[in-house]
């Protein structure tokens, strides 16, 4: 059963109740975030990255320490292009099955492996997006004790169970507005289609006239 239909609901229930994650940026501005999650892929990031170039979009990635480290000079790509790089987690394992040692653990670790691979400053690496969209808000309070910035979504087309990729740029087309956070995913499950997705899309979505910009410019709308 594919859950797309639900997710703009789930995005109005849970955004008022959540407001310290980034769920949008500015609704008076046409500036928009393509994020991506679950990456690097040797395969499927290496051919989504000439798209971006191809269109100069800067993007978010929210990649998976256990990958970075099986491809660093990926992740190092991926900072060199100019895209904002996120924090995922080392391996893709939801938060709330996490003690608050083993989601700290994984975290910093995370933050080891692209600050190394990048050759950056770790606290440049502070932005988290809990795999699966899952979190309590025991999970939020860790996340702010240690600084890190919550990052959630506004617009899912649930590209991970490939239902096309007409199908998952349409959902975007349906749902996309001012400040929305878009998310795909350049891994393991639904990287296949995410290079031809991000084709498909970015030039519709620049004719209807929007901006891309970092999940960083939405932080800085958001607290100017």
């Amino acid at each position: 059963m594919q859950l797309a239909p639900l997710y703009p609901i789930l995005y109005r229930i849970l955004k008022p109740t959540f407001p310290t994650c980034l769920w949008n940026g500015d609704e008076a501005s046409p500036t928009i975030a393509l994020t991506f999650d679950d990456g690097p892929h040797p395969e499927y990031t290496p051919q989504l990255l000439k798209v971006l170039d191809e269109y100069q979009i800067e993007a978010s990635f929210f990649l998976l320490g256990v990958c970075v480290d099986r491809n660093p000079s990926l992740a190092k790509e991926i900072h060199q292009r100019g895209h904002w790089i996120g924090l995922h987690g080392y391996h893709h394992r939801s938060f709330p099955l996490l003690t608050p040692d083993e989601l700290k653990q994984s975290l910093q670790k995370t933050q080891t492996a692209i600050a190394n691979a990048c050759q950056i400053d770790r606290d440049r690496v502070c932005d988290v997006r809990p795999p699966n969209g899952l979190f309590t808000p025991k999970v939020l309070q860790l996340l702010h004790q240690n600084n890190y910035r919550p990052v959630m979504w506004s617009v899912v087309p649930e590209d991970w169970v490939r239902p096309g990729i007409a199908v998952a740029s349409n959902r975007v087309m349906a749902n996309v507005r001012n400040g929305s956070i878009i998310v795909l995913h350049d891994g393991y499950c639904g990287g296949q289609d995410v290079s031809a997705i991000a084709a498909n899309l970015i030039p519709r979505l620049l004719q209807k006239g929007y901006r891309f910009v970092t999940i960083d410019e939405l932080w800085r709308q958001k607290h100017p």
